[in-house]
C-alpha cells in the first residue's frame, strides 16, 4: 500500500481496532487489490486506518498495521469500510466505541460508508444506520432489529445497499459486498473479470439462511431433529402437521414439541413457517417468479398466508422485500406485487 495519490485513484480507508475480524479486512482488500491488478482502467489504494498508526490485533491473532489514524483522512476518501469482530466471549458483536465516537464526531464522511459482517452494529450505534435497511452476521441480525427498531434489517442478505450506505452479512460476504461495489464503480465486466481471478460466485445463489445454525439453536440438536431439519426443506408442499413431523421421527406429538422447544426454543408450527419463508425469501430474491408461485412453491396455502408470514417475521409484504433487497434488476412489477 503505497501513500502515492493521483486523481483517478479511488481510496478505500477500512477501519479497524483490536479485535476485528482478519477476513473482514482481507476479503474486501483482495477484491479492490485485485481489481486494479487486473484492469488498467481501475485504481484503487487501500489504506488500513486506526485509531491511531501502528499495529493492530486481529481476532486471529494476526496483527495488522494501520498507516494513519482515522482523523488523518482526506477528503479523497472513496469508501470507508467498517468491518466486525466479535466479544471475547464470542456472545455478541464487538463495537469499537472509539470509532463510534469518531464516526459520531461530524468529521467529513466519504460518499459511501461500508460494513462488513458485525460491522453494521458499529454504524448503527453511530446512527448511521437510521432509518435504513441493512443487513449483518446472521447470528446478530435479531439483536441489530431489538436494539435498532429504526433500522429495517435484511437477515437473510448477503448485501444491502440503501442510498450510501452499503451493508454485508456474515465474514466472507464481505467479498460479494466488494465485488457489487467494484461492479458499481467500474461495470460489471470488471466485477466478473475479478471474480473470475479469485475463484469465487460473481454472484453466490441463496441467502445467508443456508449457512446458519437454523433459527439459532441454543445447544447441538439430537440426531432425530437434526433429520427433521434436513427433510422439511424437501418436502415443504406437503404435509407439516405436528402429527406428520412427530411421526417422521417416531415420537408423540407432545414429545415433539418438547424436543423443539428444548432444543431450538420454538414450536412445531413456528419451525415449519420460518422454513417455509426463508425458501420464499430465495426465490423472491433470486428468481422473477410471480407471488403466486412464490407461495405455492414454499408450501403456503396462499398468496394471503405468505403475506401473513411475512408480516410476523419481516414487518413487510412479500412484494416490498423483493423490491429492497432482490438482487436482479429491471425486475418486472408484475411480479412484484
Amino acid at each position: 500500500m503505497s501513500d502515492r495519490r493521483s486523481a483517478g485513484k479511488r481510496v478505500v480507508a477500512i477501519a479497524v481496532f483490536d479485535g476485528v475480524e482478519m477476513l473482514d479486512v482481507a476479503g474486501p482488500v483482495q477484491v479492490f487489490s485485485t481489481a486494479s491488478r487486473t484492469t488498467e482502467a481501475v485504481d484503487y489504494d487501500v489504506v488500513i486506518v486506526a485509531a491511531e498508526p501502528g499495529p493492530v490485533r486481529t481476532s486471529s491473532g494476526v496483527p495488522l498495521i494501520a498507516e494513519r489514524g482515522w482523523g488523518q483522512l482526506g477528503a479523497d476518501t472513496h469508501t470507508l469500510v467498517v468491518p466486525g469482530g466479535l466479544r471475547d466471549d464470542g456472545r455478541g458483536p464487538l463495537v469499537d466505541q472509539k470509532l463510534v465516537e469518531w464516526l459520531r464526531s461530524g468529521a467529513p464522511m466519504p460518499g459511501r460508508v461500508v460494513s462488513v459482517c458485525t460491522g453494521a452494529h458499529t454504524l448503527a450505534a453511530a446512527g448511521l444506520l437510521a432509518g435504513r435497511s441493512a443487513t449483518t452476521h446472521w447470528s446478530t441480525a435479531d439483536l441489530l432489529a431489538a436494539e435498532h427498531p429504526d433500522i429495517t434489517v435484511a437477515s437473510d442478505a448477503i448485501f444491502v445497499n440503501d442510498g450510501p450506505v452499503w451493508t454485508s452479512a456474515g465474514v466472507s460476504a464481505g467479498i460479494d459486498l466488494a465485488l457489487a461495489l467494484v461492479a458499481a464503480d467500474n461495470g460489471e465486466a470488471v466485477a466478473r473479470l475479478v471474480a473470475q481471478w479469485l475463484v469465487v460466485h460473481l454472484r453466490r445463489t441463496g441467502g445467508q439462511h443456508q449457512f446458519s445454525a437454523l433459527l439459532g439453536p441454543r445447544r447441538s440438536t439430537s440426531e432425530r431433529i437434526a433429520q427433521l431439519l434436513a427433510w422439511i426443506p424437501e418436502h415443504l408442499r406437503g404435509d407439516l402437521s405436528v402429527d406428520a413431523l412427530a411421526m417422521r421421527i417416531n415420537v408423540s406429538p407432545r414429545h415433539l414439541s418438547r424436543l423443539l422447544r428444548d432444543e431450538l426454543d420454538t414450536t412445531p408450527a413456528a419451525l415449519v413457517e420460518r422454513m417455509r419463508v426463508q425458501a420464499a425469501v430465495d426465490q423472491l430474491l433470486h428468481t422473477d417468479a410471480p407471488i403466486a408461485t412464490v407461495a405455492t412453491q414454499a408450501g403456503f396455502g396462499s398468496v394471503a398466508s405468505l403475506h401473513r408470514a411475512f408480516a410476523r417475521v419481516y414487518k413487510v409484504t412479500p412484494g416490498q422485500y423483493r423490491r429492497q433487497f432482490s438482487t436482479r434488476v429491471d425486475l418486472d412489477e408484475s411480479t412484484a406485487r
